[in-house]
């Protein structure tokens, strides 16, 4: 933009750092400016350039020529939310005590099942005569119980139940048992997969001040800085108009009452807010305040940065581990800063007059946010699908595989078993075994 002007205006420029690399701020004990605004008091610096806030306070020493851009307010600075994913993340619903609680239940009903079902005198392996009639016979082996109790969990179904009462009972109960913990399981899952990816603890700046494991600071020196302090002493100055009013003798009893009240009549949130900054420390620069945000552990607990919106929509444009939180507040407008009674206000003013009326400032926004070559895709970070992704649930078609590669295995035991028997059946006669007939019967041993 400084060339742009510097085309309309003719003139050469040079650009330095303020020493202290803050953009002026005014000690409220020694009464004194720093950063880019001391430079322009002590007339070492003809222009201040940036993204420099027009406050009250600033216009009392220094003059702004018209704004150059959008209103600008203060934004939250955060480290995105990191959604953990796991392939197996469907075991993680219930603890593996409750796992293995489930495993040893399923082998104990199902080695009860076998028991009561030898021992019982009404089960079809000890009664056969009497089912010999009915078209379904199932003797439940140990095998079998083992595969009863595991369809059982499933819409499939377990089949065939026993026919002896005790037997019949010990399945209803593993039906029940089953049919709550599937429940149970269900509704745990899915609220464990959707509450991951939405649960963001801080959306605003109302929920930054109601917590205290994530600390929070602005930049010594800037706007925001100065912002969250004058806040606070208003506060303070509205609580100490409401304590005089109470405390006066001159009030009747009437009068005083009015102003009694059980609850604190005077909103405290910056002033507590404030408070948390100066015991965090107040930054020294930008780009501290960025480190401070990348090495948080995260959105639940970390660190929490208070600057320009403008350069944190920067931040979050270059970097997708980057967020910005919640709607800005406190706008002001930018401006560029000149000496008091500088001839130079009227001159940039006109020149930044042109520029917007030509669209020259628009172009170079365009520039620099639109078609900047640093600026970072990250729409499929900032969009969170309700549907359930591959890594949480991916572990299923795994142990789906599992199951495929495990029945392969068996399939080639029992062929190898099969084939073990077949070689060892020897075919003799009668004849051969007895002395008798010819007649051929396969026997084994």
């Amino acid at each position: 933009m400084l060339d742009e002007i510097k085309k309309i205006l003719n003139f050469e420029y040079s650009i330095y750092e303020a020493p202290d690399n803050t953009f002026g701020s005014l000690n409220n004990y020694t009464k004194e400016w720093n950063g880019m605004i001391r430079e322009l008091i002590d007339k070492n610096a003809d222009i201040a350039l940036g993204p420099l806030s027009v406050t009250a306070e600033r216009e009392l020493v220094v003059d702004f020529t018209v704004p150059y851009y959008d209103m600008v307010g203060i934004s939250i600075l955060m480290k995105r939310p990191a959604v953990k994913s796991s392939l197996f993340k469907f075991l993680t619903v219930l603890e593996e005590s409750v796992w293995g609680c489930i495993l040893a239940a399923y082998f104990f009903t199902s080695f009860l099942m076998y028991v009561f079902d030898r021992l019982s005198p009404y089960s079809y392996r000890n009664n056969k005569e009497k089912y010999a009639d009915d078209e379904d016979k199932r003797d439940f082996s140990l095998k079998e119980c083992l595969w009863f109790c595991m369809t059982s969990l499933t819409p499939q179904g377990g089949g065939e139940a026993p026919r002896n009462l005790s037997g019949r009972l010990v399945a209803a109960t593993w039906w029940l048992f089953g049919f709550i913990i599937i429940a149970s399981y269900t509704a745990n899952l899915a609220a464990f997969l959707t509450v991951s990816r939405l649960e963001t603890p801080i959306e605003s700046l109302d929920d930054l001040s109601k917590q205290y494991r994530i600390k929070y600071a602005p930049q010594n020196g800037t706007a925001t800085m100065t912002y969250f302090e004058r806040m606070a002493g208003i506060e303070n100055k509205f609580y100490d108009i409401w304590k005089n009013m109470s405390l006066d003798d001159s009030l009747s009893d009437e009068d005083r009452a009015k102003l009694a009240v059980w609850d604190y009549p005077v909103s405290d949130k910056y002033t507590k807010m404030w408070w948390a900054m100066t015991e965090t420390g107040l930054l020294s620069s930008f780009e501290e305040g960025l480190k401070k945000v990348k090495e948080s552990k995260g959105s639940q607990e970390g660190f929490a940065f208070l600057a320009d919106a403008m350069r944190v929509q920067y931040a979050t444009m270059t970097d997708c581990d980057l967020v910005s939180i919640g709607r800005e507040f406190s706008k002001m407008p930018l401006a560029l800063g000149v000496q008091r009674n500088s001839p130079l206000k009227d001159m940039l003013s006109s020149a930044i007059i042109k520029l917007l009326r030509e669209g020259r400032l628009e172009d170079l926004k365009d520039i620099w946010w639109n078609k900047n070559p640093a600026r970072q895709n990250c729409d499929d970070k900032d969009r969170q699908s309700d549907a359930i992704g591959i890594r949480n649930i991916g572990g299923v078609f795994i142990v789906i595989g599992i199951g495929v590669v495990g029945a392969v295995i068996t399939l080639g035991i029992e062929f190898w078993w099969f084939g073990n028997r077949k070689a060892g059946t020897k075919v003799v006669t009668v004849k051969e075994h007895s002395g008798k007939d010819s007649t051929k019967r396969p026997m084994k041993y």
